[in-house]
């Protein structure tokens, strides 16, 4: 699933290509299940004609905002991905087609179909609900350890909720508490401060270089993430624990292990990060 870098890599290559501030000429929804609240019809209607005033992003949601006030936003989910064509193509993983002023062509691709399309104002809105952005400086670390006292849950599982912090998925999960030392199943009450700041400021480091790396894609086929022009994020080579079952660990050489935690798979070193 794309998470926070690789979505804030679609947003600045939409935006370094010159999306904003152009029209929508035609609207074609392709498979009406990608589309939420309203009917593909309506999608349609509301969309056409618009401008695109800004695109940005909040947690893992891209949020497109037009002229006339609306706001549509668009989870990628699992395999979703936006690219952009110089003209129209058919693929059976095409789900909906914006064209562009210029003929340009801003495709949505998804094999699993998991993704989802929405009116800001059709039904419930996730955005609303999302907990603090992690790259931003209004999250300090004495807040971040606050959050943590609160809640006995499993670190791990707190941290993607996204509702307690916006953004964050397994890879980078996986990622941050290895370069904080913590163990996934410590409990979120019992850590201390000093031990929540270096969780905060490796969670920080992690997004930051996987935003430089242009997000991480872990394989070439279908459904692995591609950034609007097809390129593919090389943050993959920089991962010192996510999918490294077995691997030495870069700090002690112990062999790392995978777990399940909270349902999703996890690679601790059980040295460096002990129970």
């Amino acid at each position: 699933m794309p998470e926070l870098p690789e979505v804030e890599t679609v947003v600045r290559d939409l935006r370094a290509a010159g999306v904003i501030g152009r029209r929508i000429r035609r609207v074609e929804v392709l498979h009406p299940a990608v589309i939420a609240g309203v009917t593909p019809r309506t999608f349609v209607r509301r969309l056409t004609g618009r401008r695109i005033a800004a695109i940005t992003r909040r947690a893992k949601f891209i949020l497109f905002q037009l002229d006339d006030g609306e706001r549509v936003t668009l989870h990628l989910r699992m395999t979703g991905q936006l690219h952009l064509l110089p003209a129209a193509r058919r693929d059976k993983h095409d789900h909906l087609r914006l064209t562009l002023e210029d003929g340009r062509v801003l495709l949505y691709h998804d094999p699993r179909r998991f993704g989802r399309w929405q009116l800001a104002g059709a039904g419930a809105n996730q955005v609303d609900a999302l907990g603090p952005e992690p790259l931003e400086g209004a999250l300090t670390a004495d807040a971040f350890a606050a959050r943590l006292r609160q809640h006995r849950r499993q670190l791990k599982p707190l941290l993607l909720d996204q509702t307690f912090l916006a953004g964050l998925g397994n890879i980078y999960a996986d990622e941050s508490l290895f370069a904080a030392r913590l163990h996934p199943r410590r409990r979120a009450h019992t850590v201390r401060p000093e031990q929540a700041r270096a969780l905060l400021a490796a969670i920080r480091r992690t997004l930051a270089a996987a935003i430089r790396a242009r997000g991480t894609t872990l394989g070439l086929g279908e459904g692995h993430f591609a950034s609007p022009y097809r390129m593919h994020g090389a943050f993959k080579l920089k991962l010192k624990a996510y999918g490294r079952t077995g691997a030495p660990c870069v700090r002690c050489g112990t062999p790392l292990q995978r777990l399940v935690v909270g349902q999703r798979s996890t690679h601790v070193c059980p040295r460096c990060q002990p129970r």
